[in-house]
């Protein structure tokens, strides 16, 4: 299983912008489908955008959709999410996770090899 770190998050505006990142160890990372999740305090946690294996196919959470964009660089075994005009109620722990499949899911039960998360704070 892949080991995941993520970064890049912090305090930003609303309207703002923000790109997190996530690197992966291992010599296989193209062999995962990759998922964004948040998770605010209180909440369960939730999908935000996934890709699959070499980027051809994304999908997003109604919440996020037109705002956030997920790409990966397979070279340099990294998934980015970039959060373009965030809410406040974008606000939370944003976690990366890894799903050995060429297929996207949104449920998190189907992800492994979770990040330790990094926070993302959006002001009004």
């Amino acid at each position: 299983q892949v080991q995941l770190v993520e970064s890049g998050g912090g305090l930003v505006q609303a309207g703002g912008s923000l790109r997190l990142s996530c690197a992966a160890s291992g010599r296989t990372f193209s062999s995962y489908a990759m998922g964004w999740f948040r998770q605010a305090p209180g909440k369960e946690r939730e999908f935000v955008a996934a890709i699959t294996h070499y980027g051809a196919s994304t999908r997003y959470a109604d919440s996020v959709k037109a705002r956030f964009t997920i790409s990966r660089g397979n070279a340099k075994n990294t998934v980015y999410l970039q959060m373009n005009s965030p809410k406040p109620e974008d606000t939370g722990v944003y976690y990366c996770s890894a799903r050995r499949s060429f297929l996207t899911s949104t449920n998190p039960n189907c992800y492994g090899g979770w990040g330790p998360g990094t926070q993302v704070t959006v002001s009004s």
